[in-house]
């Protein structure tokens, strides 16, 4: 197989992995200031607390895969989504400094609880702007960025900013679900049914204006009644996990709201996955077009191939070891 495809798809897999990881994280920051006492904030920080630096591994070997791989995409990219990337990934600092700190302090504890809402609502907001200027298109002329400073504000990206944050706070509240207990439990109930359906309308927004982007787009989708049959199972999968995810709410369920989130975060990423292949950058960049040389790709993939499985086991390590509810009073400090 083609290495540049491989590549691609490890790049593609690694921010998947990144949004789904992180997204439940962010999601349970942006739900902090509505959870009540601040015992509930502990026990939803404690939920985290053991974990969300190592989900930002996936950032990291995303965005390095990105520029060791697509160098082209990564040169172009970058000055296109500055504003938008680096507000991110302060907002991610930011949040991450409150983690530490706000068990540190009992007069100061509201400020990190500001610092740790504020971070994870901008950081989530600044991937889905940054989203949607991707998708939109970037201008390129040769081989660099030919736009403006502003070219990623757009109707479109802002939506995508509040379909991300809306969709990551449903992450967070199915988290809270599956892993908590008491009040917390019921409080992050009641906003999963809101924030379901809150979900389901953004991705029905954004699935309806994004064939209206890219002519690309549309055709993969509407051209002709064969080429429609080809990627029809992804609505209908989606309406699949749509109606698991309220019948487990509704059943009362612990695991199941929270994967059958997963799915539509997993059936949106694999539409993405449609409408951009081959495309790496809308509209004419390929992932051939901005991929490094052979030889940097088949020394660089040695590495992943060490790299990548380490990843995976000490994640799921963490994750098993840290198992099962979280009590109000106890856990990480």
């Amino acid at each position: 197989m083609d290495l540049t495809i491989v590549w691609a798809f490890l790049i593609a897999f690694a921010v998947f992995a990144y949004v789904v990881l992180d997204g439940f994280d962010l999601g349970t920051g942006i739900l902090f200031p509505f959870l009540g006492r601040h015992e509930s904030r502990d026990t939803a920080m404690n939920s985290v607390a053991p974990i969300w630096d190592g989900n930002e591994t996936w950032l990291v070997l995303g965005g390095g895969g990105l520029f060791a791989v697509f160098p082209l995409a990564y040169a172009i990219i970058m000055p296109a989504l500055y504003a938008p990337i680096i507000a991110m990934l302060l907002a991610l600092i930011f949040r991450g400094v409150a983690f530490e700190y706000r068990f540190k302090t009992v007069r100061g504890r509201w400020l990190w609880d500001v610092s740790f809402f504020i971070g994870s609502l901008t950081a989530a907001f600044c991937q889905g702007i940054s989203l949607g200027a991707l998708v939109q298109g970037i201008d390129v002329e040769g081989r660099a960025y030919a736009g403006g400073w502003f070219d990623w504000l757009t109707p479109f990206s802002l939506m995508t900013g509040v379909a991300v944050v809306v969709g990551y706070a449903l992450l967070g509240s199915t988290w809270l679900v599956m892993k908590t207990e008491g009040e917390v439990h019921d409080v992050a109930r009641r906003y999963a049914y809101f924030l379901a359906a809150g979900t389901l309308a953004a991705i029905g927004i954004v699935s309806a204006w994004m064939p209206f982007q890219q002519p690309e787009f549309y055709s993969r989708w509407f051209a002709s009644l064969p080429q429609f049959l080809t990627v029809a199972w992804v609505p209908v999968l989606l309406a699949l996990f749509a109606v698991s995810l309220f019948q487990s709410l509704i059943a009362g369920r612990h695991q199941r709201p929270f994967f059958s989130a997963l799915g539509l975060f997993l059936l949106c990423f694999v539409g993405l996955g449609i409408n951009f292949y081959p495309n790496i950058i809308p509209p004419d960049v390929t992932i051939f077009d901005a991929a490094a040389p052979e030889s940097s790709q088949t020394f660089l993939l040695v590495g992943a191939a060490v790299l990548i499985p380490l990843i995976l086991i000490y994640t799921g390590f963490a994750y098993w070891i840290f198992r099962g509810k979280v009590r109000e009073g106890e856990g990480y400090h």
